[in-house]
């Protein structure tokens, strides 16, 4: 990465949105937007140089993401951070774990570890698999629905219903108990959410080292919560998600203490907290636009574009960051073996090559080609349970709304990672 620091002049972002890139208000004001459109029009692969940070390549075209996605051997997750770092914070847990990653999840994983472990939860997200969890997700989503409409016609959509939802969905297939969620969503927020006054744990300024001892102590957290669903999923097997975490090998040997923490905190956390962004990215637009509520609402068929547009509008995870393990050239560009990427989901999917009319909200949109769920072989696991949860909770609820409009303002997390809708106040109306 230091050669960074010499080369490569040419390619440099101005400096102003370098300092974007890494701002976590700018991904909850949307400035973030501006600094891509930007971007992709003057420096599509440019090299960001923000203060605190390591440089990086600012991956913001759709092609260029893709191409990145699909060559694994060429660009690792594990080398690096997975996930935007500053360098104090990358030192800190290079000391701790001997690693620059905090956890060990199938996200900063490459092969040969990153298809073995991904195989033994693969099939439990299957759609043949989640065919047996509709009707039960049906009954979560219609008393969701129902908690809605109790409010009587005003609700904070994201605290009353975006949140609750896919939490217990997933929470009931992975096998945590009810009285818990509220446990998981707390850690969740503070995971995610370190970076927002709202939803970090410590809410003063923090040092990097304060910072990174923070996160720490959540991960801690939640290895000292599923240490103890491990030793009873051992001993009292279930059919449920945690029993084949808790139960699985790798190479004939139960899985490393670091690694089953990390496989159960992705599930519990990515399993919620994005398809909650995406659910209530999708009510947004809708009480933003009442001839796009009146299209969907009018023709059901829609629903399942409907999920897809808003998962491509509100692209809940902004970017995961790769590390080139060999010198490339990619977009003109040459790539140094070291070198750190930032790959911008959230850019590729407003990309004018790619969409017609990026920046408006279709549900009816063909195709849509969205980068939401990654590419290649990481992509999402979660994504046919995500798309199923929206697309019965769509079903349940539009049948309901005669009319859908916004409240208040809304806001969004500060976070450059993974950011959505924290606050979405509505007023609506029955049929």
């Amino acid at each position: 990465m230091n050669a960074m620091t010499t080369l490569y002049g040419d390619a440099d972002v101005p400096s102003d949105v370098a300092a974007t890139l890494v701002n976590p208000a700018a991904y909850g004001d949307h400035r973030i937007h501006d600094a891509y459109r930007w971007l992709r029009a003057n420096n599509p692969l440019g090299v960001a140089r923000p203060e605190k940070f390591d440089p990086f390549w600012v991956v913001t075209k759709h092609a260029h993401i893709q191409a990145v996605s699909r060559q694994n051997d060429l660009f690792h997750n594990a080398d690096r951070p997975t996930t935007l770092t500053m360098k104090a914070i990358e030192e800190r847990t290079r000391r701790i774990t001997g690693t620059p990653n905090l956890v060990r999840s199938l996200v900063q994983m490459d092969a040969p570890d990153h298809p073995k472990y991904r195989a033994l939860t693969q099939s439990w997200f299957m759609p043949v698999n989640l065919g047996k969890f509709e009707g039960r997700i049906r009954t979560i989503a219609r008393s969701a629905v129902e908690r809605m409409i109790a409010h009587g016609g005003r609700c904070d959509f994201v605290a009353d219903v975006a949140l609750g939802y896919p939490l217990h969905v997933i929470m009931e297939i992975l096998g945590v108990p009810e009285q818990d969620e509220p446990r998981m969503l707390k850690l969740t927020q503070e995971l995610f959410g370190a970076q927002d006054p709202d939803t970090a744990r410590l809410k003063e300024a923090l040092s990097p080292e304060q910072f990174g001892g923070m996160i720490q102590a959540v991960v801690e957290d939640f290895g000292a919560y599923f240490g103890k669903i491990s030793a009873d999923r051992r001993a009292n097997p279930r059919d449920d998600l945690a029993t084949v975490i808790a139960n699985g090998k790798i190479d004939g040997d139960y899985l490393p203490q670091r690694d089953m923490t990390s496989y159960y905190i992705i599930v519990a956390t990515a399993g919620h907290d994005t398809t909650s962004s995406s659910t209530a990215g999708a009510v947004w637009a809708l009480a933003e636009n009442p001839q796009e509520f009146a299209k969907v609402k009018a023709n059901p068929e829609l629903i399942p574009g409907l999920v897809d547009e808003a998962i491509r509008w509100m692209t809940p995870v902004k970017n995961f960051m790769r590390s080139a393990t060999a010198d490339t050239e990619l977009g003109g560009r040459k790539i140094a073996r070291g070198d750190w990427l930032m790959l911008c989901y959230a850019s590729g999917n407003r990309d004018e090559e790619v969409f017609e009319d990026p920046f408006t909200f279709r549900s009816d949109r063909k195709p849509n080609r969205h980068v939401a769920f990654g590419y290649g072989a990481h992509l999402c696991l979660g994504q046919y349970l995500a798309k199923m949860e929206m697309r019965i909770l769509f079903e349940e609820l539009l049948p309901r709304l005669k009319s859908i409009s916004l409240d208040g303002e809304v806001k969004m997390t500060q976070a450059t990672f993974v950011n959505g809708p924290k606050r979405l106040p509505i007023r609506f109306e029955l049929n």
